[in-house]
């Protein structure tokens, strides 16, 4: 996985870590937001499914959260965002 030279040497910097542990650290961080935007936007929807939430609110927030990713997606409108889920 690439890893940023810059990304790298602030990570290094900013921690004290080696280059080795600091390129470890990035690619786990880089590995755990390695999801498609649809598998996302169906796991989140069954997360909070589970604690009660509705439709009507799960799309509102699933549109709120997406802005804040790390990679943002494109923006998403609550049709797409029912297609993803309901096909």
């Amino acid at each position: 996985m690439y890893v940023d030279p810059r990304l790298l040497r602030h990570v290094q910097d900013s921690s004290g870590m080696d280059a080795a542990e600091a390129a470890r650290l990035i690619q786990d961080v880089l590995a755990f937001h390695d999801e498609r935007v649809e598998e996302w936007v169906r796991r989140r929807h069954r997360e909070l499914k589970t604690y009660g939430a509705r439709n009507e609110q799960i799309f509102t927030r699933l549109r709120e959260e997406l802005r804040a990713t790390v990679v943002a997606p494109p923006d998403l409108s609550e049709r797409q965002l029912r297609r993803i889920i309901y096909g």
